[in-house]
C-alpha cells in the first residue's frame, strides 16, 4: 500500500511540516528536514495502527 506524505517548508514559522490526507492525524513539524523525516518514520506506523478498524470475529 502507498501513502502520500507532504513535506513542506513554512517560511513564516521557519519549520518543516509533514501532513497526509492518507494518514489521519499525521501533522508533524520540525526545524530540521532530517529530524522531520525521522519523526515521520516513527509516527506513521503508530498512526496506521491507531486508525485501523477494530477486528471482529
Amino acid at each position: 500500500m502507498e501513502y502520500i506524505i507532504k513535506l513542506v517548508w513554512d517560511d513564516e514559522a521557519q519549520v518543516w511540516i509533514a501532513t497526509s490526507d492518507d494518514i489521519p492525524g499525521l501533522v508533524l513539524e520540525s526545524g530540521s528536514f532530517d529530524a522531520l523525516l525521522e519523526r515521520t518514520r516513527y509516527a506513521v506506523p503508530e498512526l496506521l495502527e491507531l486508525n485501523r478498524p477494530p477486528y471482529h470475529r
